[in-house]
């Protein structure tokens, strides 16, 4: 089943987002890793700790540090996302804790920095690694005081801002090399959560290409655009080095460049179509050796290990179906899932519906 997260129902003490951020309904898995996730989010969100987000780019940290933030007594607080490696590292103090007018050149006017703009809401350090010495030892003073000072200034301001970090480095080996704070570490690591990477959470690229390609279809005005079946397995095999931001850029490419209302292997992008990232060879016969088929070949035993988890299910769905000569409802029986599923999953597959 198809999950796209939206924020949470009021709880005793929490404050619903007065508008739902559009940003969330990207979430969307259906693996037993993201509902490990979800579950672990409406633990933590309406807490006040701060957490870290691990994993590598492409993930979606933003997307769940957002979740976090609506799910949260902070919701109609600000959420104030800080890329902080797209800052220069001369700026970043001065962004981040703000100035005062004269505090270095171009300095014209006082100015509150990010932290001060997050009070009463969330701050979103994406790619804390990045950030310079100088800048740790703030931003470390700023956690353990809730207090900012801006450049120039003397006086502490107080602030109430929780925090949410991300980073696809392995902090302990930078704090190994020395380029990161071992004490802000555990300052940011109070709860940590790790997201997968898309090749590890197969099951869910189905239904993340079939969100994204009705959004996109949608906004270029070309409704009801499907995939072929070969498409579908071309992209529920290919490892995503860039995770879930590939693969809607990938679907983007596919929109824009196909004819008709189909979307073919051949419209998606180089990466993804190249047979050297599929498993096995033609054999005799004309069955691909990484595609299932309604009967076993020789050797299939062996190939199957390559297979995807979607694909290990379409080829089970199909040898039930068998079994009981396309009665659907039997089929569903020992499936151990309803009619109306084993329905959606025909679909899904591409799997024809004779006699079921």
């Amino acid at each position: 089943m198809t999950v796209g997260t939206r924020p949470a129902r009021s709880r005793r003490g929490a404050q619903p987002s007065a508008q739902p951020d559009p940003f969330l309904q990207d979430i969307v898995g259906a693996s037993l890793k993201m509902q490990r996730i979800f579950r672990l989010i409406s633990k933590v969100a309406p807490t006040d700790s701060t957490v870290l987000l691990l994993g590598e780019s492409g993930t979606g940290k933003e997307l769940v540090a957002r979740l976090i933030h609506v799910q949260s007594r902070r919701a109609l607080g600000p959420f104030v996302p800080v890329h902080l490696g797209a800052i220069p590292e001369t700026l970043i103090e001065s962004e981040l804790f703000g100035h005062t007018r004269g505090s270095f050149t171009g300095a014209t006017a006082d100015r509150a920095g990010l932290v001060e703009q997050a009070d009463g809401g969330t701050l979103f350090l994406d790619e804390v690694g990045d950030m310079p010495a100088m800048a740790q030892v703030k931003l470390l003073r700023t956690l353990e005081r809730s207090e900012v000072r801006r450049l120039g200034e003397n006086d502490e301001r107080v602030v109430n801002v929780r925090v949410v970090a991300a980073t696809h480095r392995d902090l302990p080996a930078e704090i190994a090399a020395g380029r990161f704070r071992e004490d802000l570490f555990h300052r940011l690591n109070v709860i940590q959560i790790e997201l997968p990477p898309l090749r590890e959470r197969r099951e869910d690229i189905g239904l993340l290409a079939s969100y994204f390609l009705e959004r996109i279809a949608r906004r270029a005005g070309r409704e009801g655009l499907a995939f072929t079946s070969d498409a579908a397995e071309r992209l529920e095999r290919y490892d995503y080095p860039g995770n879930v931001r590939e693969l809607e850029n990938a679907i983007e490419h596919a929109v824009a460049v196909s004819e008709g209302r189909r979307i073919r292997a051949a419209d998606l992008p180089g990466a993804i179509r190249t047979p050297r990232l599929l498993t096995g060879e033609r054999r005799a016969g004309g069955a691909s050796a990484g595609v299932p088929a309604g009967a076993p070949e020789a050797g299939a035993d062996r190939r199957r290990d390559t297979w995807s988890l979607a694909e290990i299910e379409k080829e089970h769905i199909q040898r039930v179906l068998a079994l009981h000569r396309g009665n659907a409802t039997m089929a569903a029986k020992q499936l151990g899932i309803s009619r109306t599923t084993l329905w959606r999953k025909l679909r899904q597959y591409h799997i024809p519906r004779k006699g079921a």
